[in-house]
């Protein structure tokens, strides 16, 4: 059979999150810079002539209809292809985390079988496919570092100097849709520009640390007391941190690298560098 093997998965991180507004439908408007790291997910992806499509977990167990299986079958019935597919799904990147690993894994899936089935779908397609699923999937159809607007559909692409980074994922996970349904969560910070962000995050690598914050940080911290102590453990160690996403992972640049103390048990730790595009960049044009 034909296969493709050890298809990447990466995780992003959001340097800032500004909420700015919520659409009559009740989505919320937002602001940040979405940079992908070296943290990822492995697919293996397998063609299969009976047009099943099975999911096989290697590591963490995921829920039965998660978006990996959903983003095949849309791009299936969408492409109304015979063909199916058994993909085994290696997880590294945490739930709940607020690193978008769930959406790059079904950016991955739909990239991976555009090019096994043969379908040729162009990226705007994959990327109209993508949006039904969640919102960040087509940042990572789209494989470059990028400032992101409206629900997230709304993508500029923008350069990133090279650097290191500390991300630590607590023990627990958090709920995204508890989070945006606070009656606390700021929902109107002021719109921000690009050169703005640019300015602030130069040669230095800086990455913009000294501008903007997470409007979901506050909110988090109120919920899980976890992500306060990792900003912490992170402080204590002379590292400036904050939430990314949704959360419950926070981060820190690390201008030299840190020896890190030993975390508290059931935390993931990872040294991370970003990337200056997706491993899958170009898969569909």
């Amino acid at each position: 059979m034909n296969a493709l093997y050890d298809l990447p998965a990466p995780a992003k991180l959001n340097l800032f999150l500004h909420i700015t507004g919520r659409r009559a439908d009740g989505y919320h408007l937002l602001q940040s810079v979405f940079m992908l790291i070296d943290w990822c997910d492995t697919l293996h992806v397998e063609r299969r002539s009976d047009g099943l499509i099975t999911r096989e977990d290697l590591t963490t167990p995921l829920p039965a209809d998660d978006l990996i299986l959903r983003a095949a079958r849309a791009l299936q019935s969408a492409s109304q292809t015979a063909a199916g597919a058994h993909i085994g799904i290696a997880k590294q990147v945490p739930a709940q985390a607020g690193m978008g690993g769930g959406s790059s894994d079904a950016a991955t899936c739909l990239l991976a079988l555009n090019h096994l089935w043969g379908l040729h779908l162009p990226l705007w397609k994959l990327e109209q496919i993508g949006l039904a699923l969640g919102a960040d999937v087509p940042f990572f159809l789209r494989g470059r570092n990028a400032w992101v607007e409206g629900i997230g559909e709304e993508i500029t692409p923008i350069a990133l100097p090279p650097g290191r980074f500390a991300v630590v994922k607590p023990a627990v996970g958090l709920d995204t849709r508890l989070i945006f349904a606070a009656p606390d969560l700021q929902r109107a910070t002021p719109a921000a520009i690009i050169s703005g962000f640019a300015a602030h995050s130069g040669a230095e690598a800086s990455f913009g640390f000294d501008f903007g914050h997470n409007d979901l940080q506050p909110v988090a911290q109120r919920l899980c007391p976890a992500v306060t102590e990792a900003i912490e453990w992170l402080g204590h160690q002379g590292l400036e941190a904050r939430m990314t996403g949704s959360g419950s992972s926070v981060f820190a640049a690390m201008p030299h690298d840190t020896n890190l103390v030993e975390a508290p048990s059931g935390w993931q730790v990872r040294k991370c560098s970003n990337l200056a595009v997706h491993p899958l960049v170009g898969w569909a044009v």
